[in-house]
């Protein structure tokens, strides 16, 4: 069972965050993956720009890229 997201953010200035969200409720790793998906879309935007495509966080502080649910 799961209790923790991580989300991995890659900042701007070349640094790589661990961002640790408790999850209210312990689940399967699958539905911990659908709510990072659903977490992603509300946190970042997807912009397809060439080369530097991703999902860059709405505050401005760089790119998501990736999750892992502990």
């Amino acid at each position: 069972m799961v209790k923790t997201l991580v989300i991995l953010i890659l900042l701007f200035n070349g640094d790589v965050v661990q961002e640790e969200y408790p999850l209210s409720k312990k689940m399967f790793a699958f539905e911990c993956l659908q709510y990072a998906d659903d977490h992603r879309e509300a946190i970042a935007t997807h912009m397809d720009i060439g080369i530097k495509s991703g999902w860059y966080l709405k505050d401005g502080r760089g790119t998501i890229q990736g999750f892992i649910c502990k």
